[in-house]
């Protein structure tokens, strides 16, 4: 990635008051809205091809050098906007001075990405302990607290993650609140192959940590890929 002309490498953190903010946030190119950093997706842009000309591609890690520009809308909005042209302006006015490539496939790709911030995120929580696996196991553990997040493939039956629902509000001392597990945008294919495991239809996200609004610090790192990944799908946002 590089910087494009007249841009420097400084933060590109907006802050609506002029004032620094402990909680950065971002202004998306499209709606104007601005939204916290961890819910927006950032585009980079390509190293200068002979051309001169660069190729804009998701940066989901946020971490590529230079000017980012920030996406807080859906997939469906996103493409609305590429249809009629209003993408490439917004880009055009984030990247001054750049001959920009925005590929075809560009939300394929950025569904992409955010997929697999989420299952890459999900296999380091696996190594490091803090992933529940199996119905029975999960359901024990939601018994007594110990899950501090509760996620369902999306083809997962109705009465296995309406049982494993109840379990976790028993737990949390949630009865009675319709409190409920999230059902990702991913099928129970996607998660075994990702975990390597076979079968994997739920998902409990230990509750250790100190993060008190979504049970643990694991619990709030898996959190944080989900809710990014479902608004960008358009899908309803889940939360514990």
């Amino acid at each position: 990635m590089r910087t494009p002309p007249n841009e420097s490498l400084t933060s590109d953190i907006v802050d609506v008051h002029g004032a620094e903010k402990s909680a950065p946030e971002r202004k998306c190119i499209l709606s104007g809205e601005h939204g916290a950093r961890d819910t927006l997706v950032r585009l980079a842009i390509s190293p200068a091809h002979a051309d001169g000309s660069c190729d804009v591609l998701p940066d989901p890690h946020a971490k590529a050098p230079g000017r980012g520009a920030w996406l807080g809308v859906s997939r469906a909005h996103l493409e609305e906007a590429m249809a009629k042209g209003r993408l490439r302006g917004a880009l055009a006015r984030a990247y001054k001075g750049a001959s920009l490539n925005v590929p075809e496939d560009l939300p394929q790709r950025i569904a992409d990405a955010l997929n697999r911030v989420l299952l890459d995120r999900l296999g380091l929580e696996l190594r490091s302990g803090n992933l529940i696996l199996g119905s029975d196991r999960i359901g024990e553990q939601a018994r007594i607290g110990a899950v501090g997040l509760l996620l369902h493939a999306s083809d997962a039956s109705e009465g296995g993650a309406s049982k494993l629902d109840q379990a976790w509000r028993v737990g949390s001392d949630s009865e009675g609140s319709g409190k409920r597990g999230i059902r990702l945008p991913l099928d129970r294919a996607a998660l075994s192959v990702a975990l390597g495991r076979e079968n994997v239809v739920h998902l409990g996200v230990s509750a250790r940590g100190a993060d008190a609004r979504f049970g643990g610090g694991a619990a709030a790192r898996v959190n944080t890929a989900v809710q990014r990944l479902l608004k960008y799908s358009g899908a309803p946002a889940g939360a514990p």
